[in-house]
């Protein structure tokens, strides 16, 4: 590929419920969900719950105002069962030799599970049914989306996997099983329509950012720990491995067939472009070093089975200058730094209009950009940009020229860029909603000046591409 031109398949195999919203349509007691923080308060005492110190002790109910020692998060167990973890991260359990409920147990089990019976109208928590998500994966993307995107200009899809891929058929709870079969298929539609495919871990063991995207139950970071660092690299090898085996096909009674070779998970895959280690890591909760260590070692088991994967490096979100990745070494070739640049989340972008945010794109974000590939270092992605802004009733004309400004921009990336999603319930979020309605005006005429293009041309249409202009 000259560059990437990518879409992300956000919402498919990670599920962000803010991607689709009816997806959770129906759940009963659908405001006791994974991280639901809860206070409980003794009827008959009209005192609080409290675990004292955030945790690591008796649980008391002696409390007369509810805080953080307080408030519990649950993690939901089956229809009505639930696990409740303190601000300390240990579970409330019942293993205690004098029957006293502690807050000091540091995994969930039996002991560390509870009824929550809710007395208006007997109405009982229902898990959402594993089905209806498995139905989510065989419908959300489909084969027709891969046609679409490749009629539409795009080369790349950027896939979000979570970590319990590994585990596949049978993850373990809380997760679906599934996912595993459903990149097999994006692979294969991949290959069917010239498109390459980049493998994202949006969601590590424990947790790397406490966001919904990354999978934590209730908003917790435990990710930088070794224990799920070590697992953590054990998605990556099982992602990346290549082996093959032999297979004998039987043309007729007559003669042997043909001796051919197969390719598995995915290191040989011929539309494998790259694996990124980590989306997003937090600034706040994941230190430099212990993160450039991992992606070094990381680094390494790609090398193990790929030569010419790509190796993404996501920078840290929050309070993170991306040029740490660029100084840190990671690797001696096909090294990628992959950028998220949103107008949103900060209330910097907040009260701006949308001339401003043009300007912030070519004044703020080019320069960077410039800087980076400078240091001649890793290539540099942007992995994650969406036409959308804080900028209240916008017109079309208005997204078109902000859209404008970011492809304008982003395509000095020297690896290229990918926007995030390819399908969403909010419009503008939704790369075909977008491309449909003109708000977004990308076109695939840009392939006329690929060398993809030009080699297709070659075979297919024969002595129109010499007259074609440039």
């Amino acid at each position: 590929l000259s560059k990437v031109r990518a879409v992300n398949l956000g919402g498919w195999l990670v599920v962000e419920g803010w991607i689709k919203p009816s997806l959770f349509d129906g759940i009963p007691n659908g405001d006791m969900l994974d991280g639901t923080q809860v206070q409980l308060r003794s009827v008959v005492l009209n005192k609080y719950v409290s675990a004292a110190n955030g945790g690591g002790s008796n649980v008391t109910v002696d409390r007369d105002v509810a805080s953080t020692w307080e408030t519990f998060r649950l993690w939901r167990v089956s229809q009505n069962e639930f696990q409740l973890r303190c601000l300390g991260g240990q579970f409330l359990t019942s293993d205690s030799e004098d029957g006293l409920i502690l807050a000091t147990a540091k995994e969930p089990s039996s002991t560390e599970t509870f009824y929550i019976e809710r007395n208006d109208g007997s109405v009982h928590i229902k898990l959402l049914n594993g089905g209806y998500v498995q139905e989510h994966r065989t419908s959300f993307i489909t084969a027709s989306d891969f046609d679409f995107l490749s009629r539409h200009g795009i080369n790349t899809v950027r896939i979000p996997v979570g970590w319990w891929i590994t585990k596949d058929p049978y993850p373990p709870s809380p997760f679906i099983g599934g996912s595993l079969s459903a990149l097999d298929l994006a692979f294969s539609w991949a290959q069917s329509y010239g498109l390459k495919c980049i493998i994202d871990l949006h969601a590590a063991p424990g947790s790397q950012n406490g966001m919904e995207h990354s999978a934590s139950r209730d908003g917790s970071v435990d990710w930088p720990s070794p224990r799920y660092i070590s697992q953590t690299l054990e998605v990556i090898d099982f992602l990346a491995i290549r082996y093959s085996f032999f297979y004998h096909i039987i043309l007729n009674h007559r003669n042997g067939g043909f001796l051919g070779l197969v390719f598995c998970r995915y290191g040989g895959h011929p539309s494998l472009l790259g694996i990124e280690l980590l989306n997003e890591p937090s600034a706040a909760t994941v230190p430099l070093d212990v993160l450039v260590s991992y992606y070094m070692r990381g680094y390494q088991i790609v090398r193990n089975h790929s030569s010419t994967a790509y190796v993404i490096l996501c920078q840290r979100i929050g309070n993170a200058d991306p040029i740490e990745l660029f100084q840190a070494g990671v690797g001696l070739s096909d090294v990628v730094v992959d950028l998220h640049y949103y107008n949103l989340f900060d209330p910097y972008f907040a009260s701006m209009n949308s001339t401003q945010n043009i300007e912030f794109i070519y004044k703020m974000r080019a320069p960077q950009l410039q800087s980076l590939k400078d240091t001649n270092g890793p290539l540099v992605f942007i992995g994650e940009w969406v036409n959308e802004w804080d900028v209240q009733n916008a017109s079309q004309y208005e997204y078109q020229k902000f859209g404008r400004a970011q492809l304008d921009v982003y395509a000095n990336a020297n690896f290229g860029w990918s926007y995030w999603t390819l399908k969403n319930d909010r419009m503008h979020w939704d790369f075909k909603w977008n491309i449909q309605n003109k708000y977004l005006l990308f076109s695939g005429s840009s392939l006329l000046n690929s060398p993809s293009f030009l080699l297709l041309a070659a075979f297919g249409w024969g002595t129109y591409l010499i007259i074609m202009p440039r």
